[in-house]
């Protein structure tokens, strides 16, 4: 299931929000209607709180079916109030925007370049999947320029056909190119998705949205 929507009258849902094939993360506030969405479209239990403070709950997380890491400025009460039954890692260190800086499925996990010896180690034990520093289209922050599911994954339109080749074999899953928000190349930071289905910023186009359906495998 596709379905357009807003958050806080932003169309950048991947900044505010984060999901895996169960759960969605969404900030404390988040409209109710929007929430509906979210729950219908990708079949989760939704989950609303803060992160760090912060609504951008999606810049801070990045989670797959096994787990879920968090910006070491999270607080205890908010990690409290994540999805229980969910492994939880802090990365401790100056590249700490978890969600900016990995994209994950549950087979695999791309991160920043300079990620450290100990937050990619803390990844793979917390998400369980095998871990690789990348960078996409020449962009180190990994997880605003790309989404992936088990069914597919989707990247800025300057992915080269090698990185497509790699990312393709890396998370197990078709890979292609996509734009949404009429022509933000930053995909991961206009929408959350799972196998199930995706909600996109409301500014994407008609052609955006039938590229993203085909890239994420939502038929």
């Amino acid at each position: 299931m596709l379905r357009l929507g807003d958050i806080f009258g932003s169309p950048y849902l991947g900044v505010y929000c984060s999901a895996n094939e169960s759960f969605a993360i969404v900030p404390e506030g988040a409209e109710p209607s929007f929430v509906k969405d979210v729950a219908q479209a990708l079949g989760v239990e939704v989950v609303r709180t803060y992160v760090a403070g912060s609504t951008l709950v999606g810049s801070l997380v990045a989670m797959n079916s096994n787990g879920i890491v968090v910006t070491n400025f999270a607080e205890k009460q908010e990690l409290a109030k994540l999805p229980r039954g969910l492994r939880v890692g802090v990365m401790e260190e100056k590249l700490n925007a978890a969600g900016n800086n990995i994209v994950a499925n549950d087979k695999a996990a791309c991160v920043h370049p300079a990620a450290s010896k100990r937050s990619v180690a803390m990844i793979e034990d917390v998400l369980g999947v095998e871990v690789r520093r990348c960078s996409i289209a020449g962009t180190e922050t990994v997880g605003s320029v790309c989404i992936a599911t088990s069914k597919g994954v989707v990247c800025h339109p300057r992915t080269s056909d090698d990185e497509l080749k790699d990312l393709s074999s890396l998370f197990g899953a078709p890979a292609t190119v996509a734009t949404l928000n009429y022509g933000t190349p930053y995909v991961g930071a206009c929408a959350l998705a799972n196998s199930k289905g995706a909600v996109v910023g409301s500014r994407s186009t008609p052609i955006e949205l039938g590229r993203i359906e085909d890239g994420l495998g939502l038929y």
